[in-house]
């Protein structure tokens, strides 16, 4: 009897330190994938920006016209206003009420950190438990807000994509360089799987299980949403690099917006910071002729570096203001 719990014991114990390594399998393996991505990006990036002297860069952004660095900048506002719906939407699946400026103030700080940080679905995470778990949110609703945030991004850049690859389908083929039939199945297929989510939507009530996987569905209307504010948003900040990109070059909106979505496909593969790099080298290829390097600081500016200022700002305010309460709150105990 005495042997059999030892092996008992012994099997739960190897089962543990079975676990336990693939645990730590995967934490390297996420740590390599953040490193090559990094790599990639400086790789993309110097040789982007290697063509143009120091003086250069300084001369193109300068001379940037106001007209259109305004009009950026109301697109890339209109973007972050747009993803505040992604938690508002986010907090009404996991059956939570929450006041809409709170909701804001979270997805804008968070978002604006995490679009720069990288691995935006972790780093904004941490950001949005810590606001959300001051209003009585659970870790587990955080990360189911996280997931249904995520699939907004997705169903919304499988939906914008697809209809950029179908509509402008030899563009297309040139940036991800393979044939037209092909870039058209893959147009056809994004938007399948859009569909493909709606059906669910509608038909699947409670949990969808896929193998290992299991996913609460939303319903119809709020799925509908999601392929509503995931499309709108993309095609907000594809504006924002169109109107930055017309400053120095004439250029169809819709093909600013189908680099800009390619380019985005590659940044959710390797999810370097903001995709930097991979969204110059995308533009860069596509307008080898255009002194393009200063629009794309100036969109680099406007959508990430502005926002990454104003919500690190915003954060340090509003820890300054917890801590005071929380400390008034201790004293008020006493």
């Amino acid at each position: 009897m005495t042997d059999t719990v030892n092996e008992d014991r012994a099997v739960a114990g190897s089962d543990k330190d079975l676990e336990g390594d693939v645990i730590s399998w995967r934490i390297w393996l996420m740590r390599g994938m953040v490193v090559a991505g990094m790599l990639l990006a400086g790789w993309l990036l110097y040789r982007t920006l290697g063509r143009y002297s120091f003086d250069e860069l300084v001369q193109s952004v300068t001379s940037f016209p106001l007209g259109r660095l305004a009009s950026a900048g109301l697109f890339a506002a209109a973007s972050y206003l747009c993803l505040t719906g992604f938690d508002a939407l986010a907090v009404r699946y996991v059956g939570k009420r929450l006041a809409y400026p709170r909701v804001a103030l979270t997805s804008f700080v968070s978002l604006s950190l995490g679009h720069s940080i990288g691995f935006a679905g972790l780093s904004s995470g941490a950001i949005r438990y810590r606001f959300y778990s001051r209003w009585g949110l659970s870790a587990g609703d955080v990360s189911k807000i996280i997931l249904f945030s995520g699939m907004t991004v997705g169903v919304g850049l499988a939906t914008l994509g697809g209809v950029s690859i179908l509509l402008r389908p030899a563009l297309a083929a040139k940036l991800i360089g393979v044939s037209q039939p092909l870039v058209l199945a893959l147009g056809i297929g994004s938007l399948a799987a859009t569909a493909l989510y709606l059906v669910a939507a509608a038909f699947v009530k409670g949990r969808l299980r896929i193998r290992k996987w299991t996913l609460e569905m939303p319903d119809l209307r709020l799925a509908l949403a999601q392929v509503a504010l995931g499309s709108l948003n993309f095609a907000l900040v594809a504006a924002c690099l169109h109107q930055a990109l017309s400053a120095v070059t004439e250029i169809p909106y819709l093909t600013a917006a189908t680099a800009f979505v390619l380019a985005n496909m590659g940044v959710l593969i390797t999810h370097v910071p903001g995709g930097l790099g991979i969204i110059e080298a995308v533009v860069v290829y596509l307008l080898p002729q255009a002194n393009v390097i200063g629009a794309l600081l100036v969109f680099r500016f406007v959508y990430f570096l502005a926002p990454l200022v104003t919500g690190s700002i915003v954060f340090a305010v509003t820890e300054l203001v917890w801590r005071s309460k929380a400390s008034k709150d201790v004293s008020a105990e006493r």
